[in-house]
């Protein structure tokens, strides 16, 4: 009997890689960040890799069911302070020789906490917050709250009672002459202080 030749080959040709699969793990965030009609891009957000397979999924095989390079390198980095939130970072002593934060850096953090916003003084930049609240009583909590946050924080603003139902507080860094990454962290710190039930109360219209 004779042999017959088939026109096509028994075995598939092995799939290829995905290209630059050993890079796009790599490649740093970009996020964009809009605001009213200015987009302010957030850079320096730390570098995200892959993690490694658990154990679990090792023994499943599951490799053999992925088309991939099995040369990529996985990585978990740690992404550096202006990636997390700034409440829970903690105070650092500052060195009197550190120069203070850039306008341009104090403007990116700036999208990180609320109601705050930057002054240019003979003394340098700083940080303002102006609360309206329902009458003196009220005033008066809540400087109590925020100078509970600052105590545990190690870091303290300037307290103003400006008027019997409005509280000021500023924020910045003395010895160096303007604004640290401290000022930001107590200002996000304060961010979480509850003032819904010290607020002027909204008039519901039937």
């Amino acid at each position: 009997m004779a042999a017959t030749i088939l026109p096509f080959s028994c075995c598939p040709a092995p799939l290829s890689p995905p290209p630059c699969s050993t890079h796009q793990a790599h490649q740093p965030l970009n996020l964009r960040a809009r605001t009213g009609r200015r987009v302010i891009r957030a850079t320096g957000l730390g570098d995200f890799g892959a993690r490694d397979p658990f154990p679990a999924e090792l023994e499943s095989n599951f490799g053999e069911k992925v088309v991939g390079n099995m040369n990529t390198e996985h990585k978990i980095l740690i992404p550096n302070a202006s990636a997390l939130c700034l409440s829970q970072l903690e105070c650092s002593p500052i060195p009197h020789l550190q120069p203070p934060m850039p306008m341009d850096e104090a403007k990116l953090l700036l999208f990180k906490i609320v109601g705050w916003r930057l002054l240019d003084e003979e003394e340098g930049l700083k940080l303002q917050c102006v609360w309206k609240l329902r009458d003196f009583k009220c005033s008066i909590d809540l400087l109590n709250r925020i100078a509970k946050v600052a105590e545990e924080a190690g870091h303290f603003p300037s307290l103003y009672l400006e008027q019997p139902c409005q509280v000021r507080a500023e924020l910045w860094t003395p010895s160096i002459g303007g604004l640290s990454m401290n000022d930001f962290v107590v200002a996000a710190k304060i961010d979480k202080i509850k003032i819904s039930d010290l607020v002027p109360r909204k008039r519901i219209w039937a």
